[in-house]
């Protein structure tokens, strides 16, 4: 079964990488459509969370922010598809880092960075993208797909720029590896973790919050910049990625102020543009554990 998949998915690929990028999005478009109207893709998580979040709006303004949700998710299931037979100069082209020297400036002094992305607009371009504007070595942690064929297939292709890819199960291993070499470590860093004693819980989008303890924990452990990526869709098909810094020395921040502060900043770009934002995911799952005194 597997290796029909496994068949199916190449054919896919193939037929996504021979469309042009102008047919595309019609095709984006006929995905929205099933996704949203056909098949009802995860229809109560995407409104229980956006409801929960905007109470405030109306019902037509809430129906157009559904809709703007389910465009930006065909958008990036295609253009993640497209990904895997994409130029360097489509690339660099379309998702476009605006401020590479922010990584070299760090790496140049011997530091290793954690750069936290988000699950806002097109986050699977990222994985392409920094190789291409930058020479230092890169590692991005992502969860193996249970498809071992499909695995190494994605692993090829998302390290065909120079990006490594690593199981997040093997992250203290990737870190004690390469301790002697700067690297940049792209850890994402807003899906629902699964323990809830070892999250950092924030307020985010007005409710208590449960954030993976990872980034904040290897900053610390290496005393690490960490980097926030900014990720804008300039027009359909065309992204900017703009680099700021959350902290600098993580060791001179109370314990938590690094995902408070990644916290705050993807709240501040979710309240400009709330439909570019994963809402299929079910973000609040978990409940904050009564502290025992």
């Amino acid at each position: 079964m597997n290796i029909l998949i496994t068949i199916i998915f190449v054919a896919f690929v193939f037929l996504i990488g021979i469309i042009p990028f102008p047919l595309l999005y019609l095709f984006s478009d006929l995905i929205r459509f099933i996704l949203q109207d056909v098949v009802g893709y995860r229809k109560k998580v995407i409104e229980e969370n956006l409801r929960s979040c905007f109470p405030e709006l109306s019902n037509e303004e809430f129906r157009k922010l559904v809709k703007s949700a389910y465009v930006n998710l065909a958008d990036v299931m295609v253009e993640g598809i497209k990904a895997f037979t994409m130029t360097p100069a489509q690339v660099r082209k379309r998702h476009f880092i605006v401020n590479p020297e922010l990584i070299d400036k760090y790496l140049n002094e011997g530091k290793s960075i954690i750069a936290v992305p988000t699950h806002f607009n097109n986050w699977e371009w990222g994985s392409l993208s920094p190789g291409l504007f930058t020479s230092h070595p890169i590692v991005a942690f992502y969860k193996p797909l249970t498809n071992k064929h499909i695995d190494k297939f994605v692993q090829k292709s998302r390290s065909k720029f120079g990006t490594q890819l690593a199981s997040i199960y093997k992250t203290g291993f990737v870190f004690e590896r390469n301790s002697k070499t700067p690297s940049v470590y792209i850890m994402a860093a807003d899906q629902s973790p699964t323990n809830a004693r070892k999250s950092y819980w924030v307020n985010f989008l007005g409710r208590e919050t449960a954030f993976l303890h990872g980034p904040e924990k290897y900053a610390r452990h290496l005393d690490a910049p960490v980097l926030y990526g900014d990720v804008q869709r300039v027009k359909r098909g065309y992204y900017t990625l703009e680099i700021s810094v959350l902290a600098e020395s993580p060791l001179e921040l109370p314990d938590g102020e690094i995902t408070s502060r990644y916290a705050a900043k993807l709240e501040e770009v979710i309240h400009k543009n709330p439909g570019n934002w994963l809402w299929s995911h079910r973000r609040w799952k978990l409940t904050r554990p009564v502290q025992v005194k």
